[in-house]
C-alpha cells in the first residue's frame, strides 16, 4: 500500500467512525439548490470536523491547515462525497476567501480572519454581482469612499449565496470616482451585522432562497480591511475566482455519480427506462462525466488561466441536461409537486441556473475565444 492509498484509509475510517449517529440524518443533505436543507446540523458536523483538523486541508499548515497534495485533496473530496456526508456550508470561506487572504492578505488579516475560517465560525459570502452587472463584473457600481479610518459602503449586490447566514462579505467596490471598467475598484471584508446592510432573500423556482440581494445604505468597514492595495481589487476578485475552480469539483463530480445513479434507478422503477432514446441519453450522460473528470484531473495543480472556463462550461452543461434527464426517468409525475417539490423535480428547476450563476456561458465562451483560442475581442459598449 502506498502512501495516497494509506492516506485514502485514513479519510474513509475516519468519516466512517464519525459520520454517525445524529449527523447521519444529514447525509447527502445540502448543495445547490438545496442549501436550506438541515443547515444547522451540517454546521454542526462542519464544526465537528474542524475539531479534529479536516477543514481547509489544503492550506498550508501554518495557516491552519494540513498542507495536503494536490492528489492528497482530490483523495479527501471523493471520499468525502462518496461517505454520503452533507454538502458544506463555509465552502466560501474556506475555498474563495482563505486562498485569497493567503495570497494576497497582510499578516493582521490572516491573524484576524484564517483561524475563525478553520474552525467555521465565522462564515462568508461573496459579494460581486449586481443588478446592471452581473456576468459582466468589470460594470459594478457599488461604491465605497474613506471617511476617516473607514470604508463608506453603498450599493447593492444580487444573487449573493447565503448572505442570509453570513457573517461576513468579500465585495467587490468602486473606490476612485470617475473610474470605468476593471480600473478603480477595490476588494473589502465588510461585516453584515450592522446598520446600513439589509439582505433579502430572493425566493427561487425551487420554492427556497439560498440567493440574496444585499442593500449596502452608507455601510462601514475599517480601511485596513481591503484585500491588496486600493484600486487593485480586480486582479485579487480574478484569483478568488479562479480558486473556486480548485480541487473540490472532483467531489461535486462524485455528486454528480450519485445523482445519475439515483435517475436510472428512478427510470427503472418507473419503467421509462424501456424508452430507447431515455437510455441512449443516460449512456452519454455517464460518458460525459467521464469526460468531466478527466479535464478536472488533467488541469488540476496548473496555474490557473483562462483554461479554467472550460470547465465550467463542460460541468453546467452537463448538470442542465441531467436534470432534464431526472423528469423524463419520472415520466408524468413530474409534472406535478404533490404536495412539494421531490428530489428529481427541484434538480430540474435549479439546473435551469447552473449555465448562468459562476459565469455564465456566453461569458466562458468569450474567455474561452479571446484568451485560449485568440480569437478577436467582441466588440462592448463602455460604462
Amino acid at each position: 500500500m502506498n502512501d495516497l492509498e494509506r492516506f485514502r484509509t485514513e479519510v474513509r475510517d475516519w468519516l466512517a467512525e464519525n459520520f454517525t449517529g445524529e449527523f447521519t440524518r444529514s447525509r447527502g443533505l445540502g448543495g445547490p439548490g438545496r442549501e436550506h436543507e438541515a443547515f444547522d446540523l451540517r454546521l454542526a458536523w462542519e464544526r465537528h470536523l474542524a475539531s479534529a483538523g479536516w477543514t481547509c486541508v489544503g492550506w498550508p499548515a501554518e495557516f491552519g491547515g494540513r498542507g495536503l497534495s494536490v492528489a492528497e485533496q482530490v483523495v479527501f473530496h471523493e471520499e468525502y462525497a462518496a461517505s454520503g456526508a452533507p454538502a458544506r456550508v463555509n465552502h466560501l470561506g474556506e475555498q474563495l476567501l482563505g486562498p485569497t487572504l493567503i495570497a494576497f492578505g497582510t499578516p493582521e488579516q490572516r491573524a484576524r480572519f484564517l483561524p475563525k475560517i478553520v474552525a467555521v465560525e465565522e462564515l462568508w459570502c461573496q459579494g460581486y454581482s449586481e443588478p446592471g452587472a452581473g456576468s459582466d463584473l468589470a460594470a459594478v457600481s457599488t461604491s465605497a469612499v474613506r471617511e476617516g479610518g473607514e470604508w463608506v459602503i453603498t450599493g447593492q449586490k444580487v444573487w449573493t449565496s447565503l448572505a442570509q447566514v453570513a457573517d461576513w462579505c468579500f465585495v467587490l467596490a468602486r473606490t476612485e470616482a470617475g473610474s470605468k471598467r476593471h480600473h478603480g475598484l477595490s476588494y473589502l471584508l465588510v461585516p453584515l451585522e450592522q446598520e446600513g446592510v439589509t439582505v433579502h432573500p430572493i425566493r427561487q423556482l425551487t420554492g427556497t432562497s439560498e440567493f440574496d440581494e444585499v442593500f449596502f445604505d452608507r455601510a462601514r468597514t475599517p480601511t485596513g480591511l481591503v484585500v491588496g492595495a486600493p484600486g487593485d481589487g480586480w486582479r485579487v476578485a480574478m484569483a478568488t475566482l479562479s480558486f473556486e475552480r480548485g480541487v473540490s469539483t472532483l467531489g461535486q463530480q462524485i455528486g454528480f455519480r450519485r445523482e445519475l445513479d439515483g435517475i436510472v434507478a428512478e427510470a427503472r422503477r418507473t419503467g421509462t427506462i424501456g424508452d430507447p432514446a431515455l437510455r441512449e441519453d443516460l449512456d452519454r450522460a455517464a460518458i460525459g462525466l467521464r469526460v468531466l473528470r478527466a479535464h478536472a484531473l488533467r488541469t488540476l495543480g496548473e496555474d490557473a488561466g483562462p483554461e479554467v472556463a472550460v470547465g465550467k462550461l463542460l460541468w453546467a452543461r452537463w448538470h442542465r441536461r441531467l436534470g432534464e434527464l431526472a423528469v423524463r426517468a419520472r415520466g408524468a409525475a413530474s409534472l406535478v409537486a404533490d404536495p412539494e417539490l421531490d428530489e428529481w423535480q427541484r434538480l430540474f428547476l435549479f439546473t435551469r441556473a447552473d449555465t448562468i450563476y459562476g459565469g455564465s456561458d456566453e461569458i466562458e465562451r468569450d474567455i474561452i475565444a479571446e484568451r485560449v483560442l485568440g480569437l478577436p475581442k467582441e466588440a462592448r459598449r463602455d460604462r
